[in-house]
């Protein structure tokens, strides 16, 4: 399976997208810091994911949720709006 993750920070409640085949993996290495992108950015929470069978639909997905109309959408679903 290919997972699109989204993790909040918890120190300036914003959010970072990312791609993955072992969620529960990816998400640890996070947590411990271990990811460069969000090291500086910890504690997180995941907040929202997204599960797909096909990496290349998954990829596109991610893409999706990075800029555009389906980040605004994403975003306000995510602040309740």
């Amino acid at each position: 399976m290919f997972y699109i993750y989204v993790l909040e920070s918890k120190k300036d409640k914003r959010y970072y997208i990312g791609f993955t085949i072992d969620l529960k993996k990816r998400f640890k290495e996070h947590i411990l810091g271990k990811v460069k992108a969000t090291f500086y950015r910890r504690p997180l929470g995941l907040v929202y994911y997204e599960c797909y069978k096909n990496r290349k639909i998954a990829q596109k997905r991610e893409r999706q949720l990075k800029s555009g109309k389906a980040h605004i959408a994403l975003v306000k679903r995510l602040r309740g709006g």
